[in-house]
């Protein structure tokens, strides 16, 4: 075994650094961690895209909050209950009408498939 490897480091040059035991354990050690190991380095790049995108989550649900906290503030208003249940629930009061206008861009597709 010793002689083939001699006679291939005589041959590759670059292959001499293999002979080394020390080199042999550095580069075991190198490919258990950046590949085997349960912490390698491919595990820690899957963990932080996963924190990266809970940590956008976070945000936007933080900023949802701050949204529904401040409708919550205006709906303490009389005024303000009437004026949302008449945009989003088409309310009115006694003796009133109201038209629904609808352009053909927002409109829903009747029958397109």
């Amino acid at each position: 075994m010793k002689k083939a490897f001699q006679n291939l480091a005589v041959k590759y040059p670059f292959l001499k650094i293999f002979g080394n035991r020390y080199v042999l354990v550095l580069l075991f050690f190198t490919i258990w961690m950046l590949f085997l190991d349960n912490y390698s380095y491919l595990e820690h790049r899957v963990l932080n895209k996963e924190i990266d995108e809970l940590e956008d989550n976070k945000q936007y649900y933080q900023d949802e909050i701050r949204k529904d906290n401040s409708n919550i503030k205006k709906l303490k208003n009389p005024a303000q209950v009437e004026k949302y249940a008449r945009e989003k629930y088409y309310m009115k009061r006694e003796n009133e009408d109201i038209y629904i206008i609808e352009f053909e861009d927002e409109a829903p597709a009747e029958g397109a498939e």
